[in-house]
């Protein structure tokens, strides 16, 4: 079974995006290609006991299994040796990467305190958009009761839009509650 918003892109939001931005070619239509929730986790460095829990957070929200990502260079300021474990990422593709799209939108970030809206400046340039969370108990999938330590994580979106505008039409077309005047 396809997941919801795989459906909707190719119903409504493919046959919008043509016509929004006047492309005839079907194989040039913006799409999703993958997302990236990244955690970086600078305390590793002293004790790398609090990796694993934060860890599993990951694995709860995206139904994945992260990957720990090690230091590349030894800082000796930051107290980092190369190949430390300093944070931990997943890449969503196909389905995985629909449904997870589908909960950020529609439960997660109506969550987040204060919410007027994600920035539409965090593009790249070349269709990709980045989004900062500040916690991670915006997700359904998170227990309150055993989180110790609340973590920011990053999600980039990354689209095969050529430019920005592209790629903002197709993230509209999926609901992304962009801020109004900004």
């Amino acid at each position: 079974m396809a997941s919801r918003f795989r459906e909707k892109y190719e119903k409504e939001i493919k046959p919008a995006l043509a016509k929004e931005l006047s492309i005839e070619n079907v194989m040039a239509i913006p799409k999703l290609e993958k997302i990236v929730v990244n955690m970086g986790l600078g305390e590793a460095t002293q004790n790398v006991k609090i990796m694993d829990p934060l860890v599993a957070d990951l694995a709860a929200i995206t139904g994945q299994k992260p990957v720990t990502t090690k230091a590349k260079k030894s800082i000796a300021a930051f107290k980092v040796r190369e190949g430390m474990p300093i944070g931990a990422m997943v890449t969503l593709r196909g389905d995985a990467m629909y449904e997870f799209l589908d909960r950020l939108v529609s439960i997660a970030l109506p969550r987040v305190r204060d919410f007027r809206g994600v920035s539409s400046k965090s593009f790249d340039g070349r269709g990709n958009y980045t989004l900062g969370l500040r916690d991670q108990l915006i997700f359904a999938e998170i227990d309150y009761a055993k989180v110790d330590k609340i973590k920011g994580m990053n999600v980039t979106i990354v689209t095969t839009a050529q430019d920005d505008n592209g790629a903002r039409a197709l993230l509209r077309g999926f609901g992304m509650p962009f801020r109004q005047g900004a």
